[in-house]
């Protein structure tokens, strides 16, 4: 084992012990997307469940074992999938039509397929035009198909083990019904329904909750497709739990003594939000939600073991402590929850102990920002890995040099970039101060514009780390080569996180996903990065 590898036997005294020994103690290499940028001429304009299935054999074939995915919750026509309307339910957008259950059988939906598809040629995504075009399609498939399919053995079985989806179905129709209002602008008598009411608005609305359970089980029915070629290729899936639900959602809806409506989570000010950040997501009531057990928090996890083999823990110092900011007030006017800090470590500590022991999958936290050393002790006692974003690991308390990336503690992932930050090439000719700093502690040249060489340089430097994982955006190994990458390097970021733009969440690749899995000098490239 390398020097800077624990021993085996360190990962057996983890709470996490379990889920080590089945992803393995020795350097894992992956790619990260999110799936709506994947271009694919046979696809509606968007990324789709199945197009994962070429996309982890060429994962294989360059000897890369980890595909990390954005969020793939339904957020209706939200373009973030950070802001689910469900902590359960699939987005119906990934869907890929011309693999649906008995679509074949049905000649005028094989004719609206190939009209969907002729709005592939677009940049970036057309959110709303997919999801409109998708919503109208699947409507008229259901009215086919559903009376072929409802009687499956494996759509009853599916509606008997996943209880949630009733109550999500319900809420989607009510989404429908009043015109894709908040529920909180429903009617009193559907906005406050007891349970008794809800059993009675189930039954008056069967029709149109069968559709939504039909199209989950779609969803769940393709990606269990993906899923069992990951398992047969020996490669893991990494999902994305994001800490905070939309406030309008059937978890809120249906579930409010779980939530604290009467703040926003957000960000406190720093040096990139002078103002701080407003995310308008509710707080938890971690003391209500440990009174019940945390059966929300474990429901959520246990699902989700269903999908991936690992997954990401957005924000995860927002288990120890939340930025609470009263609702419709400057981000600045929030304050931490719990407010005494000497509770932060050990409320922490205990949610995510229960998430550790709830599910089998692999947790790795995001824990970028101002994160107190305290918090990061915590997760290396926990064994969950923390992420490293090579531009800012530096030492901030002494001189701001750069921490050379062999010294990365094992229990980390590393990358040059994340969905929220600029792309390597945008770093580099947005802060040259910087990227010249970092080229000299490598004793590299620094030339003004990131050429090929470099940029492959400074991949290679972060495949090497002292890390067991080391994942990066796709978009990061396209960048290397002129033909695979958008002309502006601006084209190529994903969100801008704090602003609310058209371009946020949108990114498409450049090449097609033919182009990316044919391309013999980048299957070299990260052929070499995993050496």
């Amino acid at each position: 084992m390398d020097k800077n590898q624990p021993e085996k036997s360190f990962f057996n005294h983890l709470p996490t012990a379990k889920q080590w020994h089945a992803i393995g103690t020795h350097p894992h290499h992956g790619i990260a997307l999110a799936l709506s940028s994947i271009r694919n001429p046979s696809s509606s304009g968007i990324g789709e469940y199945l197009d994962l299935i070429p996309l982890i054999d060429w994962c294989k074939s360059i000897g890369f074992d980890v595909i990390q995915l954005l969020p793939l919750n339904d957020s209706g026509a939200d373009t973030s999938p950070y802001s689910a309307h469900s902590a359960m339910a699939l987005h119906p957008i990934y869907l890929s039509l011309s693999h649906l259950p008995s679509v074949e059988l049905f000649p005028a939906l094989i004719e609206e397929i190939e009209k969907i598809c002729q709005c592939n040629s677009s940049q970036r995504v057309n959110y709303s035009q997919v999801l409109h075009n998708k919503e109208q399609f699947l409507q008229h498939y259901f009215s086919l198909a559903y009376p072929l399919i409802h009687t499956w053995p494996a759509y009853i079985s599916f509606v008997e083990h996943n209880s949630w989806v009733e109550d999500y179905a319900l809420y989607k129709t009510f989404k429908n019904v009043y015109e894709e209002k908040p529920w909180w602008e429903w009617p009193d008598t559907i906005k406050d329904a007891n349970p008794s009411t809800i059993e009675a608005l189930k039954a008056t609305y069967r029709k149109e909750i069968d559709f939504h359970i039909f199209v989950q089980f779609c969803c769940f029915d393709q990606w269990s497709i993906v899923r069992e070629t990951a398992d047969k290729e020996g490669l893991y899936l990494k999902g994305d739990i994001p800490i905070l639900i939309n406030r309008d959602s059937v978890d809120v809806w249906l579930h409010r003594a779980l939530f604290m409506l009467d703040y926003a989570a957000g960000a406190p000010p720093d040096m990139y939000n002078e103002e701080g950040q407003y995310w308008g997501f509710p707080i938890y009531n971690w003391e209500a939600m440990e009174k019940a057990g945390y059966q929300w928090w474990q429901r959520r996890l246990q699902l989700a073991e269903k999908l991936y083999h690992i997954f990401r823990i957005d924000h995860i110092v927002g288990f120890f402590k939340i930025w609470a900011i009263p609702l419709d007030r400057p981000a600045k006017e929030g304050f931490f929850l719990p407010k005494d800090e000497t509770l932060w470590i050990g409320q922490g500590e205990k949610i995510l102990h229960m998430m550790i022991s709830c599910c089998g999958m692999l947790p790795i936290g995001e824990d970028l920002g101002a994160v107190p050393p305290t918090v990061r002790e915590c997760l290396q006692r926990l064994g969950i890995c923390g992420t490293k974003v090579l531009r800012w690991e530096r030492k901030w308390d002494g001189d701001q040099s750069f921490i050379n990336t062999a010294d990365y503690q094992p229990l980390s992932l590393s990358c040059v970039s994340t969905h929220d930050s600029e792309t390597l090439t945008q770093w580099w000719n947005n802060h040259p101060d910087e990227a010249r700093l970092f080229a000299a502690s490598k004793g590299w040249n620094c030339p003004q514009k990131l050429d090929p060489e470099l940029h492959r340089l400074i991949l290679q430097e972060c495949h090497s780390s002292g890390s067991l994982f080391h994942i990066n955006l796709l978009q990061e190994y396209l960048g290397v080569f002129e033909e695979l990458a958008w002309e502006n390097p601006e084209d190529e970021r994903i969100n801008i996180p704090g602003l609310v733009l058209d371009r946020n969440w949108t990114y498409r690749f450049r090449p097609t996903l033919e182009e990316i899995i044919t391309h013999k000098p980048l299957a070299l490239l990260m052929k070499s990065l995993n050496r």
